[in-house]
């Protein structure tokens, strides 16, 4: 535990930024993950489906800086391979 003022503000902070940005995370990473089980699932359709909602996750989550616009881009071309190659 920090014993310093700035320190122990500084903590709560990041506490308070971290709860922000966890449920955007986690549904990103979940959104990713179903679609990865889908397409290696052999289920093309619904995988195609799933791919709008997945780009969403993952553009919300590099508009409010969780992840990096080149991150996000990195992701996006891969759930698109998916969707095409299985």
């Amino acid at each position: 535990m920090p014993l310093i003022k700035s320190a122990i503000k500084r903590m709560r902070q990041n506490s308070v930024r971290r709860d922000r940005r966890k449920p955007v995370k986690t549904y990103m990473k979940t959104m990713i993950k179903k679609m990865e089980d889908a397409a290696n699932a052999g289920k093309k359709d619904e995988a195609q489906k799933m791919l709008a909602e997945t780009y969403k996750a993952i553009d919300m989550a590099a508009k409010l800086n969780i992840i990096h616009k080149r991150n996000a881009a990195r992701k996006k071309s891969h759930m698109a391979k998916l969707t095409v190659s299985n």
